[in-house]
Formats: C-alpha cells, sequence, structure tokens
C-alpha cells in the first residue's frame, strides 16, 4: 500500500523546548491512522505542521508525492478539538461561506451542503445561529464542514467530543465510509476503545518522540503475552488448581463468569502449545472458557508509555 502522507524526520522546537524531536511517520492511502499520545506528547504540534498552521524546524513533509506547499490546504480537512465555527453567524450561511473558501463554486457548494444535511436530518437548522445549538448539534455542522468538500486528507483532532453514543457511532460510521470511499484519515483521540472500532494503522507519540508504529494487528501480535483465561467446571476445583499450578504458570482470574467453576489465568512458557493445555484441561474437567488474552490499544498504550519512561 502507497502512502498519502509521510513525515521525514521532522523536529520543532519553541524555544528551548522541542515539541517534536526527528518523528518520522507513514500514513498509508485509504487508511484510517490513529496519531496517539499522551497530553503534551506532541501530536498538536505535528497536526499544525501537517496544516501549515505553524513550519517544520527541521525534516520534510510530503503529501500525495509532493512537498507540502499552500496548494495542499484544499487537499485537507481539519476538524480541530477545540472548534472554531461563528457563534452569530446562521448554520447554512456558514457552511456556505467556509465551502467555497475551500476552494467549492456555490451552486456546487449548496449541492454537497444538501446532500450531507439531509443525511444527518439537520436540515432543518439552515437558518438558526450556531449559539442556539446544543454542543453534539454544533460538532456535526463541523463534521459537515470539515468532510463537505471531499479532500484527499482528513484530520479528526477527538471528533466525539460533545457526542451522546447515539450520535458518536453515527460519525464513526461516517469516518469508515469515508475511508471506503478512497480518503486518508488521521484520527487523534485519548478514547482507546475508538481505536480499537475504527484505527487500521496507528503510531505512538511520548516526549516529542515516536515510541511505536504500525499496522493495529501487528502491533497486538507484538505484545500478546501468551496468557489464556480458563474456565473448567470439575468435581474438585481446589485440587485442579495445585494440579495445573504444578505444571504451568497460573495467576489469579482478572475476568467474571456467571458459572461457578474454577477461573484462573494461565501463562504458557515458550514452547508449550495452547492446544497441550486445552487437552490438560479436558482431562479434568469441561472447559467453558478458553480464551487467548489479546493485548488492546488501552493496554498497549500504556505498556510502550512506561516502558519509554
Amino acid at each position: 500500500m502507497s502512502n498519502l502522507l509521510e513525515i521525514k524526520g521532522v523536529t520543532k522546537k519553541y524555544g528551548d523546548y522541542t515539541a517534536l524531536n526527528n518523528v518520522t511517520l507513514s500514513i498509508p492511502k485509504g487508511s484510517v491512522y490513529g496519531l496517539l499520545g499522551p497530553n503534551g506528547a506532541g501530536k498538536t504540534s505535528l497536526i499544525r505542521i501537517i496544516n501549515q498552521i505553524t513550519m517544520p524546524d527541521k525534516g520534510e513533509v510530503i503529501l500525495d508525492g509532493e512537498h507540502l506547499a499552500p496548494k495542499h490546504i484544499a487537499d485537507i480537512g481539519y476538524l480541530p478539538e477545540e472548534r472554531g465555527l461563528y457563534k452569530s453567524m446562521k448554520v447554512g450561511e456558514q457552511a456556505l461561506y467556509l465551502a467555497q473558501l475551500k476552494g467549492l463554486e456555490k451552486e456546487e457548494a449548496k449541492k454537497r451542503l444538501k446532500y450531507w444535511f439531509e443525511k444527518f436530518d439537520v436540515f432543518s437548522w439552515w437558518n438558526k445561529k450556531i449559539e442556539e445549538l446544543s454542543k453534539g448539534m454544533a460538532q456535526k455542522v463541523q463534521f459537515i464542514v470539515t468532510v463537505m468538500h471531499q479532500p484527499k486528507l482528513l484530520i479528526f483532532d477527538e471528533p466525539f467530543s460533545g457526542f451522546d453514543p447515539i450520535n458518536a457511532q453515527l460519525i464513526a460510521k461516517e469516518i469508515l465510509q469515508l475511508r471506503d470511499e478512497g480518503a486518508t484519515i488521521i484520527f487523534s483521540t485519548h478514547r482507546m476503545e475508538s481505536v480499537e472500532e475504527l484505527c487500521d494503522e496507528i503510531a505512538l507519540i511520548d516526549k516529542s518522540n515516536k515510541i511505536l508504529e504500525g499496522n493495529l494487528k501487528d502491533i497486538k501480535r507484538q505484545y500478546k503475552s501468551n496468557v489464556f483465561q480458563v474456565g473448567v467446571k470439575s468435581e474438585n476445583d481446589e485440587s485442579l488448581l495445585k494440579e495445573l499450578t504444578s505444571k504451568f504458570e497460573v495467576r489469579p482470574a482478572d475476568f467474571t463468569l456467571l458459572a461457578d467453576e474454577l477461573t484462573c489465568n494461565v501463562k504458557l512458557k515458550s514452547g508449550e502449545s495452547p492446544n497441550e493445555l486445552l487437552s490438560y484441561l479436558s482431562s479434568r474437567g469441561i472447559v467453558n472458557h478458553f480464551v487467548e488474552v489479546i493485548p488492546n490499544a488501552n493496554d498497549i498504550f500504556i505498556q510502550a508509555v512506561k516502558q519509554n519512561s
């Protein structure tokens, strides 16, 4: 898969403070790319550079094979964490104005806005002022004006802020639809469950440095610990646990089951097969639960940041 955006050795300093230190990233075309990191890690500085709000001190940014230039502003849609709609302007008037700033002709802008306003069932808001809308309603308008010019690259910074679960799911569905239609999406968030749901690739920045990057599934494989959740119904749970502990590395259960049975975590050593463990358990009772523990994005985030510290 070719890359739409390449960040090459980007460094950004503010006085004596280094916000980004020789950061290199590759964002594949047609992907949702999670840009993750603790507060103050450097994510916002990088997003500002991509949007040409600020310039890097060192390094370069390549967009679709070309060095990033002012002409590429029309190729990018940016939804900032701090929303920027004019509160006293009417919704339709403002959306139309912003569409034309992105290079759309007035009639084409009206056509696209009609599509999105009907899709989100918000056409009744056209003549309302932004200040009359709830935060979630204003968020929908901001999302529409971000995507309506069909840019190659979309940057969403905490896009679910202010949304209830139903509308958050609506926006998540639209993000995936935009990806499927060819857009490349940078997705910055602290909601790790959204990373699990949406992201194909991730990068983790901490203390101005990239500490992790790659396909999310591949990274999960790297971080898995060969631990299995086990639930077994036996005639004597105490005896089984003692016997199990003598053969394998057993840890207390960090999960619950509805049935009254022996539960624990079992870590296999290098060379030990899950089939061996399952076969042994089956010979000692009824195995009702046997699941490999796969690290989620939150687990990986915490472990990687701790290791970097």
